[in-house]
């Protein structure tokens, strides 16, 4: 008899919903470039900022995320901040942006920018 075990920080690092996918997917068409890189960086007044970069090609120490028509590359230092974060879309009036929710995150700045992860 074999046991698994569930490890929630071994999950899926990002999930993307269609709304946000089909964004993004245009975003990649018009910067010419075939591919999204999903970052963090310090920054912000809470902590850490995403960064979104369109890229040619992964760099070696990248990890790949396929969704659909759309490849996202994270670099495997990031992936413990980013893990379990969902990605939308949303339209509110005359503003549309893409929000990102992780569940790991302790708090956020007043705006949005930035979290924080104890």
């Amino acid at each position: 008899m074999s046991v698994t075990t569930y490890d929630p920080s071994e999950s899926s690092a990002i999930a993307v919903s269609d709304a946000a996918r089909a964004h993004i997917v245009g975003q990649i068409a018009r910067s010419g470039r075939r591919f999204l890189r999903l970052g963090v960086k310090e920054s912000g007044c809470n902590g850490f900022m995403y960064t979104l970069d369109y890229i040619d090609g992964p760099d070696a120490d990248d990890e790949l995320f396929h969704f659909e028509d759309m490849d996202v590359y994270v670099h495997r230092e990031d992936l413990p901040l980013v893990r379990g974060t969902e990605i939308d879309f949303t339209v509110e009036g005359l503003n549309a942006s893409l929000k990102f929710k992780n569940p790991r995150a302790q708090s956020y700045c007043g705006c949005g920018e930035s979290f924080s992860i104890s």
